[in-house]
């Protein structure tokens, strides 16, 4: 029997993880199925529970649902719970678990071009979803200076006090982080801006960055956003939302499947589907 898989979110339509998931199932032999449903807010407790009634096998969440499924899920990972997010769904013998790979998704992905992080300054920008599950990984994993800077800081200090893994932080407003920017070996864009169509906008000034740091900004359209260009004029390094996507994604697919997949592959299908080079 064909298992059926799917991602959810509102919107959806833009999601590359339909391509990416089928050809894996397609390389791999794997009789299954991964689709997009387009789940509003208000019907998403119908929705998972139309999911388990049918036997969905898996389920990937993108915004706005990832903190709100949590209250109609069977089980919660630890790490998830922590973050307060999840991203990912497994059905597990008729039980719905939920897990969060965003952050384990990035960290890998991140470490081709940062080998070791010993005695690294990291900086986040952002917040929200995405700023939750990269902060708790690389907290969790040992990285012990870790400041934030966010638009608006009560969000920031939330994180910081609600993260159980032990780390230095600083909360920093965004004029504060511009000031500061020469002391950090790794800026981590998390936010929306800079993604189509508003791609002349950038989060900061990064005018006080240092040639030797880098940039690596989690959204992947455009490939290169203003605050890689920007950085890159300044002699920096420089890295795309690609590999985080195609990380987390093969971390979904190892869950569901037991195989974890041809990492290269999802990078290119992704870079085929925006109309890229290969990395």
């Amino acid at each position: 029997m064909k298992k059926l898989y799917g991602v959810i979110g509102d919107p959806v339509a833009h999601s590359m993880s339909p391509v990416m998931h089928n050809d894996l199932f397609e390389l791999y032999s794997i009789d299954a199925t991964y689709v997009a449903f387009h789940v509003k807010p208000d019907d998403l407790e119908d929705a998972v529970k139309g999911f388990k009634a049918i036997g969905l096998s898996g389920l990937s969440v993108t915004v706005p649902h990832k903190q709100s499924i949590m209250s109609f899920l069977d089980e919660i990972d630890p790490l998830a719970q922590a973050i307060g997010a999840v991203n990912t769904v497994v059905n597990e013998n008729g039980r719905l678990v939920g897990y969060n790979t965003d952050g384990s998704g990035y960290l890998e992905g991140i470490k081709k071009e940062v080998p070791s992080f010993a005695d690294k300054e990291i900086l986040l920008i952002g917040a929200g979803g995405a700023a939750r599950g990269i902060y708790f990984t690389l907290a969790q994993a040992g990285l012990k200076n870790i400041d934030i800077a966010n638009r608006t800081t009560p969000k920031a200090d939330y994180l910081v006090e609600n993260c159980p893994y032990p780390r230095n932080s600083q909360v920093l407003n965004l004029e504060e982080a511009e000031e500061q920017l020469a002391k950090y070996d790794l800026i981590v864009q998390t936010t929306s801006i800079g993604m189509h169509p508003d791609v002349e906008s950038s989060p900061i000034s990064v005018e006080n960055l240092r040639p030797t740091a880098l940039v690596s900004d989690i959204i992947y359209s455009p490939l290169e956003t203003k605050i890689m260009r920007e950085a890159k004029r300044k002699g920096a390094r420089t890295q795309n939302g690609i590999p985080m996507f195609a990380y987390q994604g093969a971390l979904q697919f190892e869950k569901w499947t037991g195989i974890f997949p041809d990492i290269e592959r999802m990078q290119s299908v992704c870079l085929k589907q925006l109309g890229g080079k290969k990395c």
